[in-house]
């Protein structure tokens, strides 16, 4: 096999570039990756070798200490080859892993190799493509701004464009160093690396067909640009300079760059922002018609659940909680994405699974991204094997971020205890209130159990109009996030996004529930807002989560349970528990807030 891979792979040269260009044709593929040049400029920094394996073409590449593998491209068969790659990782004792797969690729993997590869959007990776008509045009409200600065740059006359040729190249050298030395402040080994390759495209640029477009300012090159051919109806751009300080300069190279080269093209791609912030809202500023979704793919036995293992996932479901088939289709239309539920894969279907939601939690007065791990479960014929310890470790190990869960149970409570698990969040006493009195106690799980079983009242009215002294109505995600926001921030609270908070609204709807936004004048002309999410339970009224202070709900309790003809309410918050990465082991804040967790 080695001595196979040896004979099949080398290091990329010009005499490629005429045979991996007919195989990219073959495909018409839309990643910025899939060029010759591109990867030609390239190889010194990843050492690119390339190979053909079954009428395909195959470009490989390091990545820390290992080979990373293009999905293959041709007509031949990327089935095979794939087949092959995995043998010759293998023999190295490494796992395959494939950069760019886009999503025509990502789901021939899940055809091809079901629960094997672990596909994963790298949002840092994906291209920014633009139609050439806006580019060209800069029409619309949204890119008045960009017209300004054109503008701005044009304002005494003196410019011009022409395009990059052998005459000019010497001159965009000069400016390229003149733009590092006023970047030095910034200078990253980044910026080297790029800089390095932009002197392999000036050196090789009529060879591998390179375009290039010149901007003057007063008779001094101010910015240049380099791009080629993607695909059928795509152009590409490798490289944008401007001086920076020179108001204009960026979007008027831009705007020239696709008037002169890239008109017989439909779109234009600009590539990825490397997760650079700055960068990431330039790009965004030119509001992209289309963010390229490029995924990362790696054998293992811990994969994403994809589109195909929905049914076997709310088979496992239904099995393991016996929640119904509506409640759970409700999560897998709002909830479930294919980067957000690991599952592992015995007998050709799912077996053992887990959702990883994203959160945010405040640690040490930061806000840090955390995954909230939800309906782990597996089915029983497949337990006994470590099958969800193994999914939590991955998922720690993936993300590198907290992992936040609430236990059904005590038994449970001690299971994640035995997963590296710490009890994080402060567990309030719960409280029942009827029309007589008001107790409050530790309610025994039985107690609990028996309230959250209660028989749901699906025909109970809606409240509207006045509570006491607010004015109500029904919350939206985006109401309801702000006052919550407001409420309950401090440190280790835990903060839903938009998208999560409007399922929880749904979800709470679908169980009987009411999420309302309650305000009224106060003495000092500020308006005071809280919300009040419930849900009836037979006759029992449930209190998931508010932010009114304990003395306004229960002034407003005996009228809420009259509204909803139920005799006692309760609510209580269980606590929760967390595991942290190493990096944050030191974080010995335990009495956050976890409130609301379905995500």
């Amino acid at each position: 096999m080695l001595e196979q891979e040896n004979l099949i792979f080398h290091p990329i040269t010009m005499d490629d570039r005429d045979w991996i260009n007919e195989k990219l044709k073959e495909d018409n593929l839309g990643a910025c990756e899939y060029t010759f040049a591109n990867n030609f400029i390239w190889a010194g920094v990843y050492g690119v070798q390339v190979g053909k394996i079954h009428d395909c073409g195959v470009i490989r590449y390091r990545e820390q200490m290992n080979y990373k593998y293009s999905f293959p491209f041709g007509n031949g068969d990327k089935k095979s080859v794939i087949e092959l790659l995995k043998g010759i990782c293998g023999a190295h004792g490494h796992r395959l892993g494939i950069y760019p797969v886009d999503e025509n690729d990502r789901l021939k993997l899940i055809e091809w190799f079901p629960g094997e590869f672990e596909i994963t959007p790298d949002r840092d990776r994906f291209d920014y493509v633009y139609s050439v008509e806006k580019l060209s045009s800069l029409r619309g409200k949204k890119l008045h701004g960009k017209r300004n600065h054109i503008a701005r740059f044009m304002d005494d006359g003196d410019w011009s464009y022409e395009k990059m040729s052998e005459d000019n190249i010497t001159e965009c050298r000069k400016m390229a160093q003149e733009w590092i030395s006023m970047r030095s402040d910034k200078w990253n080994d980044e910026m080297e690396q790029e800089i390095g390759v932009l002197d392999v495209a000036f050196a090789h640029f009529k060879e591998l067909n390179l375009k290039g477009g010149v901007l003057y300012k007063n008779g001094k090159i101010v910015a240049f640009t380099i791009g080629e051919q993607l695909n059928s109806d795509t152009f590409v751009v490798h490289f944008e300079k401007a001086f920076p300080d020179l108001q204009g300069a960026y979007p008027m190279i831009n705007q020239q760059f696709v008037l002169h080269e890239a008109q017989q093209f439909a779109y234009v791609n600009r590539e990825e922002d490397t997760g650079d912030l700055g960068l990431r809202k330039a790009k965004l500023s030119y509001y992209p018609d289309v963010l390229f979704k490029k995924y990362d793919a790696v054998e293992s036995h811990v994969v994403f659940a994809s589109e195909r293992d929905r049914e076997d996932v709310a088979g496992i479901w239904h099995n393991c909680f016996e929640d119904d088939i509506p409640y759970i289709k409700l999560f897998m239309e709002n909830r479930f994405r294919n980067d957000n539920m690991l599952v592992i894969h015995e007998d050709g279907h799912p077996v053992s699974m887990a959702s990883f939601l994203p959160v945010q939690i405040t640690i040490n007065g930061e806000k840090k991204h955390a995954r909230y791990v939800y309906a782990v479960a597996t089915l029983p014929a497949y337990r006994k094997k470590g099958y969800a310890a193994e999914i939590l470790r991955h998922a720690a190990k993936k993300y590198e971020a907290p992992l936040i869960l609430q236990p059904s149970d005590k038994e449970m409570h001690r299971y994640y205890e035995q997963q590296g698990f710490e009890e994080a969040f402060c567990e309030s006493p719960c409280w029942i209130f009827n029309r007589g009195c008001t107790k409050r106690a530790n309610m025994s799980d039985s107690q609990c159990n028996c309230l959250k079983a209660a028989e749901n009242t699906m025909n109970e009215p809606k409240l509207s109009g006045m509570l006491g002294q607010w004015m109500i109505s029904c919350a939206n995600e985006k109401e309801y996030k702000a006052v919550r926001d407001s409420f309950f921030e401090r440190e280790g609270y835990v903060e839903w996004d938009e998208e999560a908070l409007a399922y929880a609204i749904k979800e709470n709807a679908f169980c009987n529930g009411q999420t309302l936004l309650l305000s009224k004048d106060t003495a000092c002309g500020v308006i005071q807002k809280a919300v009040l999410m419930y849900r009836v339970e037979g006759n029992r009224l449930h209190v998931m989560e508010t932010t009114l202070e304990e003395k306004a709900v229960q002034d407003i309790l005996p009228e809420l349970l009259e509204a909803t003809g139920t005799l006692l309410a309760y609510a209580g918050n269980m606590g929760g528990m967390i595991l942290l990465p190493d990096r944050l082991k030191s974080w010995n804040y335990r009495d956050g807030y976890l409130g609301l967790t379905l995500g």
